[in-house]
């Protein structure tokens, strides 16, 4: 595609159903200066690439009566009343004379000129953008819903069913309307978080503090953030302290201490402190905004069952028409049967088949399951992700910031050498200034103590997975795990030193060696703190029936045991490289099938890309986390782990009930048919019934909460 062809995303109101939001995107392709366009229906966006006016989009819309705005503007203002809208207004009308209609019939005879004529203009009224749909889809040879129903109300009035015909329209157009409602109703999850984030920001500009559109905030700047006020960028604080209600974003219940140097984020309220923020990102790039997009793009992919449903529609619905012009011509045709009679029990095999239900149930399930998910911190992103995270039977954790907390502390030094113990302890901090790993922290901060000045480091080099080398003071040494001096001292380690780091390692902590090529000068151990939220999350997934929960670690297998002992943790896979760990998930994944990786999105790669489906800890300001895994936990927080699997299980078991209610539902009624049971009016009723159970069903799924 040519990227100098313009791309603009706007927002639609006034969808009812997927097959209308399918109508209005092939309208839109269909425009002269479109070169593209793609509906998300379960979000409500349209993206085109190419040139359109909001008339010309409009217009593509006029049949369904939709509403175009860029995806920038506020959709507030805009948001019509049910009450107001012209469906409701017809549906109301059509209702009145279906009713009129019928107590002319009660006192006159249902064949009287008044009663057929109010019927009529019921029909017509309620049932004139369904006919607009209907006859033009039945030219194309489309077959659908509005093909369905438009033919089964025009062959009632045919045969002179005018009563029923009318009765076929006021329930569809009731349908349509819940349908709608329920789609609305699935959104406003997603709706309520683009409404989180102020309009505006307090800047500082020329010493003056004024009021200033989010969207002409410059990256620099010096945001105001009162007591009481909503942060409208993500920044950095500056200036002052305070606790931050973060919920909206990490799903955190308990405010955050927020002091000089933390990150906020947009949308996050400040609660007590008067707070002067550096921005740092653009609004269209704060995490907020990131979370917005993310969900909404993950409401348009489809789920397995979605393309399961979408699949068995288009078979099913020209198979209906087939199966009711059979039943409406063959038994006249062939065995002398009555005509009016046989049309019309084929006319209601035409209503009672409509798909209505079928494709709306997993839509509404998906899209509801999602937005719950995201007001709970956790971020899904897409259907097939939510049902692979509800169909699983093992997970595998790694170890460092995902069941601890990632900030380790030195606990010991015991030189092994002539050397003094801070002097060993200022030539580990010497090398592992030039490090990324997480445990070089822990020896830096502690250097950083002793308030000696820490020589520079030449040579530096990285041996990964195992350690790190440079040249200190114009010696090389050596810095890593057990295992790497095995392979550099000549005859490996000596017992005693085997057994000190035996020891320490039993006590769940991790052992660095500092040496040269010819001996090990000092042991450093290294702690880190287990979460508080692990333990119960291990315990919450074992209760979920998890059965096999392991741990992937590149530390030593004693350590690691240890942590996984304190956690109930039921296997340890330990001295990983991340290529063994990408191995182990391979090996997890032909054992159990369904495998989850959970990991912090930036380390492990090639396990969380292996894994059936990712989670990454801490999303929340992580542009790596949010990009790298399946699903992102935006807090620090294991927790909504086992809450995540729950709601996907819960979402799976809806899915399946509305499908299996929706085919069952109609099989009854189909074999209502042959005994001529079945009324038309009753057709539509048993289809407008499952459709609202199926909506209700799914929204069900709103009321979870971790």
């Amino acid at each position: 595609m040519d990227e100098s062809v313009k791309r603009n995303i706007y927002r639609v109101e006034g969808f009812t159903c997927t097959g209308c939001a399918a109508t209005f995107e092939k309208n839109v392709k269909q425009l002269p200066h479109v070169q593209d366009a793609q509906v998300n229906f379960g979000a409500a966006k349209l993206t085109v690439v190419g040139e359109a006016s909001i008339a010309e989009l409009e217009k593509a819309g006029a049949f369904e009566g939709l509403k175009i705005y860029p995806e920038s503007e506020r959709s507030a203002g805009r948001k019509e009343p049910f009450w107001h809208r012209k469906a409701t207004i017809r549906t109301a009308i059509s209702a009145l004379l279906l009713l009129t209609g019928w107590l002319l019939g009660a006192q006159y005879g249902d064949e009287n000129s008044l009663s057929v004529f109010s019927y009529g203009l019921s029909i017509l009224i309620g049932g004139y953008t369904l006919f607009l749909k209907g006859v033009r889809n039945l030219v194309r040879l489309q077959f659908d819903m509005n093909t369905l129903m438009t033919v089964a109300i025009l062959g009632a009035a045919a045969i002179g069913e005018w009563g029923e015909g009318a009765m076929v329209v006021f329930l569809f157009a009731i349908s349509e309307a819940l349908e709608s409602y329920s789609m609305d109703k699935a959104r406003e999850s997603i709706r309520s978080l683009v409404e989180i984030a102020p309009n505006e920001a307090l800047i500082r500009r020329n010493d003056q503090e004024i009021q200033v559109p989010v969207d002409e905030v410059r990256v620099g700047e010096i945001m105001i953030v009162k007591p009481g006020q909503k942060i409208a960028m993500d920044g950095k604080v500056i200036t002052g302290a305070s606790s931050v209600n973060q919920a909206a974003i990490t799903g955190e219940s308990v405010p955050v201490t927020k002091d000089v140097d933390d990150e906020v984020y947009a949308g996050t309220l400040n609660q007590e402190g008067l707070l002067e923020v550096s921005v740092t990102k653009r609004f269209e790039d704060t995490t907020l905004a990131k979370i917005i997009h993310l969900v909404e793009e993950a409401q348009a992919e489809r789920a397995p069952s979605q393309a399961f449903v979408d699949r068995f529609a288009s078979v099913y619905t020209p198979l209906i028409m087939l199966t009711a012009l059979a039943i409406a011509v063959l038994p006249p045709l062939f065995a002398g049967a009555n005509w009016a009679e046989w049309i019309y029990r084929g006319l209601a095999v035409l209503v009672v088949g409509c798909p209505c239900a079928l494709v709306i149930s997993t839509p509404v399930a998906v899209v509801t399951a999602i937005g719950t998910a995201a007001r709970n911190g956790v971020l899904i992103k897409g259907g097939i992700h939510l049902e692979e995270a509800g169909r699983l039977s093992a997970i595998a954790f790694d170890k460092t910031g995902t069941l601890t907390k990632g900030v380790p502390t030195l606990t010991d030094i015991k030189p092994v050498g002539s050397l003094p113990r801070d002097e060993c302890l200022i030539i580990a901090a010497a090398i592992e200034r030039g490090s990324q790993h997480p445990l070089a922290s822990a020896i830096i901060r502690q250097a950083n103590h002793l308030g000696k000045p820490i020589p520079a480091a030449e040579s530096f080099v990285s041996l990964t997975g195992k350690g790190a080398k440079a040249v200190v003071n114009s010696t090389l040494y050596h810095i890593g795990s057990p295992r790497l001096f095995e392979e550099i001292l000549p005859g490996g380690m000596d017992q005693s030193n085997r057994q000190e780091i035996a020891t320490l390692q039993e006590q769940g902590k991790t052992v660095m060696l500092l040496g040269t090529k010819e001996e090990i000068i000092a042991l450093f151990a290294v702690a880190d703190e287990i979460r508080e939220t692990s333990k119960q999350a291990l315990q919450k997934l074992h209760q979920l029936g998890i059965g096999q929960t392991v741990m992937l670690t590149g530390d030593h297998q004693a350590t690691a045991a240890a942590i996984a002992q304190q956690l109930d943790i039921s296997d340890v896979d330990a001295g990983l490289l991340p290529q063994d760990k990408r191995e182990a998930i391979k090996r997890l994944i032909n054992k159990h099938g369904h495998v989850a990786m959970v990991g912090d999105g930036i380390n492990d790669a090639p396990a969380l890309a292996t894994a059936t489906v990712s989670f990454a800890m801490g999303g929340a300001g992580s542009d790596t986390a949010l990009e790298t895994a399946d699903i992102a936990l935006m807090s620090d927080d294991l927790s909504k782990l086992p809450f995540t699997i729950a709601l996907s299980r819960r979402a799976l078991a809806i899915i399946k009930q509305n499908i299996t209610f929706s085919l069952a539902i109609k099989a009854v009624a189909l074999l209502l048919i042959f005994p001529g049971w079945l009324t038309l009016w009753m057709a539509i009723f048993a289809d407008m019934g499952a459709t609202l159970l199926v909506t209700l069903n799914a929204l069900r799924l709103l009321r979870i909460t971790n």
